[in-house]
C-alpha cells in the first residue's frame, strides 16, 4: 500500500508524458493515492512502535544500499498531507494552454517525490526523492509562471541547489561520523546506533550545523528566505500549492526524522542560534508581510513567517512542542494550499492581485469569499481549526522547555515574542480579506462569476480536513506522539529534572 501511494503519481506522470490523457490520468492517480493514504490512516495501529508496512529491495550489497520504504506516525501524517494537497492541486489545474501533458507530469513528479521522501527509510532515497521533486518546480515556474517568472525560476534554482548541496554534505558527514561497524543508510540502524552514543558531541555539533543550514535554506529559514515569496508569487497556483504546502515540509520533516534523534547534543548546542533565526521569520518577515500590496506576495511571505512557529517547536525539543510542530506542518500545508488555490482563481478572473485594484468581490463570489475566510482564520490560528491545535501546543511546549527547566530562559522569551507574531498575522490576513472581498465593487468586476461546482469540491476537502483535525486533534496527536516520545526520551537522555518535566508534557500531549 505504501508503494502504491509513492508510485501512483510517478507512474501516472510517465504515462502522461507517453501520451495518456493528462487531466483524467492525473485525477485518477491523485484520487487513488489519496484513498490509499486514508486506508493507511484508518488501519494504522497507534499502539505499535517502529515502522509499519516496510518493503525493502536490495540495490547494492557492497554499499548496503536498499530501496526501503515504510511508515510510522510522523511519516503517515505527512503522506496524508501530500495526497490531499495533490488532489486539490490537480483538480484546480484545469486546462493548460500549452504543454498540458508536461504541466500535469511536473505536478505529479513533485507529489511522488515528496511522498517518496516521507516514506523512505533509506538515507540515499530520502535525499534522491526530494531532488526528483525539485526539478519540476523550477520548470513549472520558468515555463508556466507569471510576472518576472524567469528571474524567480533562476533565484529558486540557485537557492535550493545550494541548499541541496549543503544538505548532501551534511548527510555524508553524518554517515562518516558513525564508526565503520555502525555505518548504514538505514535510518532505523542509524537511530539505534545514535542511541548507543556512537557519535561524539563535537561531531554532533558540526554535523547538526551543516544539516540545519541545508534544511534551513530549503525551508526558507531567515535569512535564507528571500527565494520563497518571489517564487510563490510567480508560480502557477497548483505549483505554489504543492511546494509551499508539501515540499517545503521536507526540511522540517528531516529535522524531526534525522537531526533531533541522531544529533541531540548538536541540537542542544545550536538551539540558541536557531531561536534567534526563527524570530527573524516570525517578527521581521511578519512585518515585511504587512507591507505587501499584492495578495500573492503577501501569501508568499506569510508562508515564510509561519515556518518560524514550526522551528520554535522543533528547537524546544519537548514532546508537546514537537508534536505541535508536526500538527502545524500538516495544518499549514492545508491552509496555504487553500489560499494559493483561491488566489490563483482570482488571478484568472481579474488578471490582478493588487489590493488597491480589488474589493467587494464577496458580492459576486460569495463561496470564494467564505472559503478564503476559512483560510484566513486558519492562518491566524482560530480555535476550531487544525492550526490552532498545533500553535497552542508549540507555545506551551516551548515555554516549558526540555533543555532548561530551572530558570527563565531564551525559549520563554522567544515564546512571548512569537505570540506577537499572532497579532501580526491577524493584521495582514484580515486586511487582505477586507481589501479583496469587502468594500465597494468596481464596475469591471460585476460580470465575474463564482467558483463552479466542480472547483468547490477540492475546497471543501481542504476546509473539511482543517475543521476535522481542528475539532479532533487528538487523532493526529496520538499518531505522532509515540514516535517523538521515543526520540526525546531514549535519544536525548535528559537529566532527572528534565525527565520529570518531559513526562508531564508527554501526559499533556496525550490528553
Amino acid at each position: 500500500m505504501v508503494l502504491l501511494v509513492i508510485f501512483c503519481p510517478i507512474v501516472a506522470a510517465i504515462l502522461i508524458m507517453a501520451g495518456a490523457p493528462a487531466r483524467w490520468t492525473a485525477l485518477v492517480a491523485s484520487v487513488l493515492a489519496f484513498t490509499a493514504a486514508l486506508f493507511l490512516l484508518v488501519s494504522f495501529e497507534q499502539a505499535q512502535h517502529g515502522f509499519r508496512h516496510v518493503t525493502s529491495f536490495t540495490i547494492s550489497p557492497e554499499w548496503h544500499l536498499s530501496f526501503t520504504t515504510g511508515i510510522d506516525g510522523l511519516s503517515l501524517v505527512m503522506i496524508l498531507l501530500a495526497t490531499i494537497v495533490t488532489l486539490a492541486a490537480v483538480w484546480f489545474t484545469g486546462t493548460i494552454e500549452r504543454y498540458e501533458n508536461a504541466f500535469y507530469a511536473c505536478l505529479l513528479f513533485i507529489s511522488g517525490g515528496a511522498i517518496g521522501a516521507f516514506a523512505s527509510i533509506d538515507l540515499f532515497f530520502f535525499y534522491a526523492f526530494h531532488e526528483l521533486a525539485l526539478i519540476p518546480t523550477f520548470l513549472l515556474i520558468g515555463i508556466w509562471g507569471s510576472g518576472n517568472r524567469v528571474a524567480a525560476a533562476w533565484k529558486i534554482t540557485i537557492y535550493l541547489a545550494i541548499g541541496s548541496f549543503i544538505l548532501l554534505l551534511g548527510l555524508i558527514l553524518l554517515y562518516q561520523s558513525f564508526p565503520a561497524s555502525a555505518r548504514s543508510f538505514d535510518i532505523r540502524a542509524l537511530t539505534a546506533a545514535a542511541g548507543l552514543g556512537q557519535i561524539g558531541a563535537d561531531a554532533q555539533r558540526h554535523v547538526y550545523l551543516v544539516l540545519l543550514i541545508g534544511f534551513g535554506i530549503l525551508i526558507s529559514l531567515f535569512p535564507f528566505h528571500t527565494w520563497a515569496p518571489e517564487a510563490y508569487a510567480s508560480a502557477p497556483a497548483p505549483a505554489a500549492m504543492l511546494h509551499a504546502g508539501v515540499l517545503k515540509k521536507f526540511g522540517l520533516y528531516g529535522l524531526l526524522r534525522l537531526a533531533i534523534p541522531l544529533l541531540p547534543e548538536g541540537a542542544h548546542h545550536w538551539a540558541g542560534l536557531l531561536v534567534v533565526l526563527l524570530l527573524g521569520n516570525i517578527i521581521y518577515v511578519g512585518l515585511v508581510t504587512i507591507a505587501q500590496r499584492r495578495l500573492d506576495w503577501m501569501l508568499g511571505y506569510s508562508s515564510v513567517m509561519h515556518m518560524g512557529y514550526i522551528f520554535l517547536g522543533i528547537a524546544s525539543a519537548t514532546i508537546l512542542a514537537t508534536t505541535g510542530a508536526s500538527i502545524l506542518m500538516f495544518a499549514h500545508g492545508l491552509s496555504i494550499a487553500l489560499l494559493f488555490a483561491l488566489a490563483g482563481e482570482l488571478r484568472k478572473r481579474t488578471g490582478t492581485l493588487v489590493f488597491d485594484e480589488l474589493g467587494g468581490l464577496a458580492k459576486v463570489m460569495p463561496f470564494a469569499s467564505l472559503a478564503f475566510g476559512f483560510g484566513v482564520f486558519a492562518a491566524i490560528g482560530l480555535p476550531g481549526l487544525a492550526t490552532f491545535a498545533g500553535e497552542i501546543m508549540i507555545f506551551f511546549g516551548a515555554f516549558k522547555n526540555g533543555w532548561e527547566m530551572d530558570r527563565f530562559h531564551i525559549f520563554q522569551i522567544a515564546t512571548v515574542l512569537a505570540l506577537w507574531g499572532v497579532v501580526i498575522s491577524t493584521v495582514y490576513m484580515l486586511r487582505a480579506y477586507r481589501k479583496t472581498f469587502m468594500g465597494a465593487l468596481s464596475d469591471r468586476w460585476k460580470e465575474i462569476v463564482d467558483l463552479r461546482f466542480s472547483l468547490r469540491l477540492p475546497i471543501v476537502v481542504l476546509i473539511g480536513a482543517l475543521l476535522c483535525f481542528g475539532f479532533f486533534p487528538q487523532s493526529l496527536v496520538q499518531t505522532v506522539t509515540p514516535v517523538l516520545r521515543t526520540y526525546l526520551t531514549e535519544q536525548h537522555r535528559p537529566s532527572a529534572s528534565t525527565q520529570r518535566g518531559g513526562n508531564n508534557i508527554q501526559q499533556v500531549a496525550w490528553r
